[in-house]
């Protein structure tokens, strides 16, 4: 089964924990209902806290299952048939016609790459896959200079237009490869979680990939409480906690995919500008925001930048990031003004 696969960041998996919960012990526990499955090359989770009668399981299931389903067949790029992949292939230069969804994640990308100078940028992918981090399996090698500028050449977010009325896309090259594995995981959290609500479902989970949305309240009468990743190669542990009520969360970093050759470590985070991997001391950045998919392209675009940049940008806009930064001691971590409201307090 061919899927779309996280080809531009490592998406990190952020933890859900039930027993972290600040209700007493002996509160009885409200019903949950649980959906899993596989979609755009990882795995995805729903929970839904006292489901309505009326509302059948079998029928939710199935809806989402095709809700992702068809987002996979729009953004795929492991999909020969998907839209994007036929989009990829044309070597026409002229207004081709797409879907609305399609479009507007290619805006939205768009505005995140113009906002952030490059560091976000959609048409990375001749990059990554250079390197041996994308479709095509690496051989842990240093590609050439001459290599790296052919590939840089064929990369630019500028080189991508987009028009929403009618909803329709061109590219200035013929070459041009676009890939969303850093911003459709996001996208299909949101419209999960927007299907979940026109049903009036007003507790839930919804995470693909370790892209996160969480609404009202848990099985235990509290917030969704989530566990941020330690970003350590060896074993796996929490860092820290937030709770989430009506918000979307995102997280990326550089430790668990990567090769190493003459004693250097070369990260799977390709720099769009310089079309080399990071190599600043940013471990994982994780972003909040009430759109999924913004947190998701967010998270990428603030890993690419790094800790100093990377902070600078986010808190000029306001953005609810938080920082594990590396050092000779282990690591430190640094959150924006606005990540502070998402933060469990300490004994909880």
């Amino acid at each position: 089964m061919k899927l779309l696969l996280d080809k531009q960041a490592l998406v990190l998996l952020i933890s859900i924990i039930w027993l972290l919960s600040a209700c007493q012990s002996g509160t009885q526990e409200r019903a949950l209902t649980e959906f899993q499955g596989e979609t755009m090359g990882t795995s995805y989770t729903v929970k839904i806290v006292a489901l309505p009668a009326e509302l059948k399981p079998e029928r939710i299931g199935a809806e989402i299952a095709a809700i992702l389903e068809k987002i996979n067949g729009q953004m795929s790029t492991y999909l020969d048939d998907s839209e994007l992949s036929l989009f990829n292939r044309s070597q026409e230069t002229n207004w081709i016609d797409a879907s609305q969804a399609l479009a507007g994640v290619l805006q939205q990308a768009q505005h995140i790459s113009a906002m952030t100078n490059g560091a976000f940028d959609v048409t990375v992918g001749p990059l990554v896959n250079l390197w041996g981090f994308g479709t095509s399996l690496g051989d842990n090698q240093v590609p050439s200079e001459q290599d790296i500028r052919e590939a840089s050449n064929r990369v630019g977010y500028t080189g991508l237009q987009v028009r929403s009325s009618p909803p329709t896309i061109r590219k200035s090259r013929p070459d041009l490869y676009v890939d969303l594995s850093a911003i459709a995981k996001g996208h299909a959290v949101d419209v999960v979680a927007e299907y979940l609500q026109a049903l009036g479902i007003d507790n839930y989970m919804v995470e693909i990939g370790g892209e996160i949305q969480a609404k009202g309240r848990n099985p235990r009468g509290t917030w969704w409480r989530i566990a941020i990743e330690k970003p350590s190669t060896g074993s796996r542990s929490l860092h820290t906690i937030v709770e989430l009520n009506g918000v979307g969360i995102a997280t990326s970093g550089d430790y668990r995919n990567y090769f190493e050759t003459e004693g250097r470590r070369y990260s799977h985070t390709i720099d769009p500008v310089s079309g080399r991997p990071v190599t600043h001391k940013l471990a994982s950045v994780t972003v909040a925001n009430p759109s999924t998919m913004q947190a998701d392209a967010m998270a990428t675009a603030l890993m690419v930048l790094g800790p100093e940049a990377g902070y600078r940008f986010a808190e000029e806009h306001q953005l609810a990031a938080f920082f594990i930064v590396k050092s000779e001691d282990g690591f430190y971590d640094k959150a924006t003004a606005a990540f502070g409201q998402y933060l469990a307090s300490e004994g909880e």
